[in-house]
């Protein structure tokens, strides 16, 4: 399951459980596992209200903590012991992980000595374990998140009036990508900023996927003009299951190009491993007639977008190249996925691919046979023809 946190109005731990109760996370669920920490003297209270159009859940947890403060290793320690699922205590320790390192280096003392204020409360904690209790009770594998916004002014807390953002949400969102928006309230917690920055595989516009549901937590302020929520969007992505895939798979690659004519023809066998080697999806050389009509070689290569710099930086070190040609292309694909089957050389890997129509064809592996033939000392075509009459 794949989650996309749409925050333009920020992030806080009670408008994160909002919009997962949204999602259909059971209350009373949340309530009977909470309170196996041990957690006491809490009501969990969940009410819809509307902000500009859009019905939301509200999340309010009653206690009668008076706001205790505890220090790191007691969370911890309270976390650890409890029987909650191992991913839950993780995720939940985790989140809790950052936020005493951001304070600890405001505060110029070490992680174990920090003493949590409002993030040692009851209802934060609620807010916390209740969070990696929802990403577990959804089976959400992989969240992405949009740019985070940011308020400005000034909040007030157990250290005094701060400026916002707070220093310790500044503090979690190193290496983040945010922006201002002047709205003068504090639209990202520390808490909601843990929560987001200990979750999130990637901050990017929302990734292509199968849109299943979509739920909205509502933080406290009422904000002008935009509506305070928090929006969660679920759905299976481009290799979820069958039944959410369109016929054609779709992704966009980057091409690199270049010609050479003044390289000696022994260099471009070396290249095209290296070349895979950094990541490749596809290498060609092209017969071309440059300036002056002498022949050359196009080099061209097929790769992912995040792999572009090693592979242009690849073909600049090996060969006489000064320069490299690239741009963006999308392409369809037919679903695939590798699988073991059995044949008579054992259980191998074999491509299973899904034809227009629906039908199914089975491709061996090349570096499979390729292995096989050598093992074997028999030719390749026998060993490819071999494990196509047994598929």
């Amino acid at each position: 399951m794949l989650a996309y946190f749409d925050c333009f109005s920020g992030i806080s731990g009670d408008m994160t459980l909002g919009a997962f109760i949204d999602l259909g996370v059971p209350v009373g669920f949340l309530a009977d596992s909470l309170a196996e920490i041990p957690l006491t003297g809490f009501d969990l209270v969940v009410s819809d209200l509307s902000r500009n159009g859009i019905t939301a859940k509200s999340v309010q947890v009653h206690t009668q903590d008076d706001r205790t403060s505890r220090d790191y290793s007691t969370i911890v320690s309270l976390i650890e012991k409890s029987p909650l699922p191992r991913k839950v205590k993780e995720k939940s320790i985790d989140i809790f992980d950052r936020i005493a390192e951001a304070e600890a280096a405001i505060h110029g003392c070490s992680k174990n000595e920090v003493h949590f204020h409002e993030v040692g409360a009851v209802d934060a904690i609620v807010d916390i374990v209740g969070t990696a209790l929802c990403v577990n009770y959804l089976g959400i594998e992989k969240v992405v998140s949009s740019r985070i916004p940011l308020g400005t002014g000034f909040a007030t807390c157990r250290h005094g009036t701060l400026p916002v953002p707070v220093p310790a949400t500044l503090g979690i969102l190193k290496g983040v990508p945010v922006y201002g928006t002047g709205i003068p309230h504090e639209l990202v917690t520390p808490t909601g900023a843990a929560i987001i920055v200990s979750l999130a595989d990637s901050f990017a516009a929302i990734p292509e996927m199968i849109v299943e549901k979509t739920g909205y937590g509502a933080g406290k302020r009422d904000l002008e003009p935009i509506p305070n929520l928090l929006r969660i969007v679920i759905g299976a992505g481009p290799d979820g299951p069958t039944k959410y895939r369109t016929e054609y798979q779709q992704d966009t690659i980057v091409v690199l190009e270049t010609c050479v004519d003044d390289m000696n023809p022994e260099v471009f066998g070396f290249l095209m491993d290296r070349l895979f080697e950094e990541g490749a999806l596809d290498v060609y050389w092209i017969p071309v007639f440059m300036k002056k009509n002498r022949p050359g070689t196009m080099i061209q290569v097929l790769g992912q977008k995040n792999r572009k710099n090693d592979l242009i930086r690849c073909i600049l070190s090996e060969t006489s190249s000064l320069g490299v040609r690239y741009y963006d292309i999308k392409r369809a694909l037919l679903q695939r996925e590798h699988i073991f089957v059995k044949s008579v050389y054992g259980d191998i890997q074999v491509k299973r691919i899904i034809e227009p129509g629906g039908s199914v064809r089975m491709v061996p592996e090349y570096d499979v046979c390729k292995k096989i033939a050598r093992e074997k000392n028999i030719p390749l075509r026998v060993v490819y023809d071999t494990i196509l009459k047994s598929l």
